[in-house]
């Protein structure tokens, strides 16, 4: 079955860089567009970021461009979130997402927390 790993989750300090990664297994990963989304404590799901299957093109949110930036490697079946001068409102869970067919496939999830 399909089966999405988030890890790279942590506490950092305003400033700081993460980079969370998602190992992807139960599909053919090459050939699909991943996404990373976040949700924040009393707030919705949001995308922060996405790319497509050959990693020939991204989109970002406006409040993480010029900061994150997404990547992939298809051999290793993972998707990569590099988030750099990070601030207190990036402070949320992390979770990666695949779309196939009508079906969504989320992962568990990684908490980022900005503090200092």
């Amino acid at each position: 079955q399909v089966q999405l790993v988030e890890s790279g989750g942590g506490l950092v300090q305003p400033g700081g860089s993460l980079r969370l990664s998602c190992v992807a297994s139960g599909f053919t990963f090459r050939f699909y567009t991943m996404g990373w989304y976040r949700q924040a404590p009393g707030k919705e799901r949001e995308l922060v970021a996405t790319i497509t299957a050959a990693g020939s093109s991204t989109t970002y949110a406006d409040s993480v461009k010029g900061r994150f930036s997404i990547s992939r490697d298809n051999a290793k079946n993972t998707v990569y979130l590099q988030m750099n001068s990070m601030k207190p409102d990036d402070t949320a869970v992390y979770y990666c997402k695949v779309s196939l067919l009508s079906d969504d496939h989320w992962g568990q999830g990684t908490q980022v927390t900005v503090s200092s």
